[in-house]
């Protein structure tokens, strides 16, 4: 780009944002893991299907009011999907979508970002 931008952190248009807008795809990342105890969600979710038991079992400081809350928007984003089986009780698993998937990546870059800043700080 003509702008003198780095053209890995502004491949096109999209990116050269003079502010935070919508259609800029970090932002649209951004707010996919946003949102306190998102990314440890998404993290348990990468390993496979799992019901909301198991996800409460495998994350216990998170209560059942915000889990239900980061399930019901990773949901509306499209990023996990919940499927209800017809036996009784019936039972609730959720999963990755494809788009969910993609994040993993950034989980691994963002583990390896924080990681070399905590070195940085001691």
């Amino acid at each position: 780009m003509s702008s003198g931008w780095d053209p890995d952190l502004v491949p096109d248009q999209r990116g050269a944002t003079r502010r935070p807008e919508s259609s800029c795809p970090v932002e649209v990342a951004l707010a996919a893991v946003s949102g306190r105890w998102t990314t440890l969600v998404l993290r348990e979710l990468i390993h496979g299907p799992r019901s909301f038991g198991q996800l409460q079992s495998a994350l216990p400081g998170l209560s059942a009011k915000v889990l239900s809350e980061r399930l019901a928007a990773l949901t509306r984003q499209r990023l996990i999907v919940c499927e209800r089986s017809a036996t009784f009780p019936p039972r609730t698993c959720y999963q990755l979508t494809h788009a969910g998937t993609q994040l993993r990546p950034l989980l691994v870059e963002l583990y390896r970002a924080g990681d070399a800043l905590l070195r940085e700080q001691a």
